[in-house]
């Protein structure tokens, strides 16, 4: 199984609850709730995008990760401490020394490829985006909804509330598909950028109940034993 889908499969569970209710259920009434990131990640063309970047730019990926561990490393040499941080003597130390230099020179280079990933991605998601309230539109008219606000917004809201899933299958009709590769001079929209950065918050946060649940399903070590 690959990152994306370890992390998805993660941000799923944590989501179960909406998860579990059938579609036909979804929505009580007139008022229901979308989670627009989550509605994006869990399209198939948004899945297959990032697995076709993490393919594209792996170059760039395989340089970001090795010249983090270079400059960890580096960072490493310069706490004389050994707290793992640099305090503000370290740094005046740091200055005009090799490490130093080196670290400049990688943060510049990690900016720039991170940069050809993250527009990639952007573009990705910009695709989609541009169905998405024309998905909500869709199906908010097939389920007979006359509200629909963002699950932060709200105090309180059952499961059943949710159109999230159903935006999802929308948006897998309207846009199947999407390009990496940003045409030359692309610029993305702020909006774009806003749900991208959205959307990785939300990666994140279930990487991080990912690497929870693992470590809580993992064996403890063994005791020591005694002579």
């Amino acid at each position: 199984m690959t990152f994306i889908s370890k992390t998805l499969a993660a941000l799923s569970l944590a989501t179960a609850a909406v998860a579990a209710v059938p579609a036909a259920a979804q929505v009580e009434g007139k008022i229901a709730t979308v989670n627009a990131p989550l509605a994006i990640i869990n399209t198939t063309a948004f899945k297959t995008a990032y697995q076709q970047i993490g393919t594209t730019y792996k170059p760039q990926i395989d340089t970001i990760q090795a010249r983090s561990q270079e400059r960890q490393t580096l960072l490493q040499q310069l706490d004389t401490n050994g707290d793992k941080q640099l305090d503000d003597a370290e740094q005046k130390a740091a200055q005009g020394t090799q490490q130093f230099t080196r670290i400049s020179a990688i943060e510049q280079e990690v900016g720039q490829l991170s940069g050809q990933v993250d527009l990639a991605r952007v573009y990705a998601v910009e695709q989609i985006l541009a169905q998405y309230g024309a998905s909500v539109q869709q199906v908010a008219q097939q389920l007979g909804i006359d509200m629909i606000v963002a699950p932060e917004a709200v105090v309180y809201a059952p499961p059943a509330a949710s159109i999230t899933q159903q935006v999802s299958a929308a948006l897998n009709t309207r846009v199947p598909a999407v390009q990496i590769v940003p045409q030359q001079g692309y610029q993305p929209r702020r909006d774009s950028i806003a749900t991208y950065q959205q959307i990785q918050q939300a990666l994140i946060t279930a990487q991080a109940i990912q690497q929870q649940q693992a470590a809580q399903a993992a064996p403890p070590a063994p005791a020591p034993s005694g002579r």
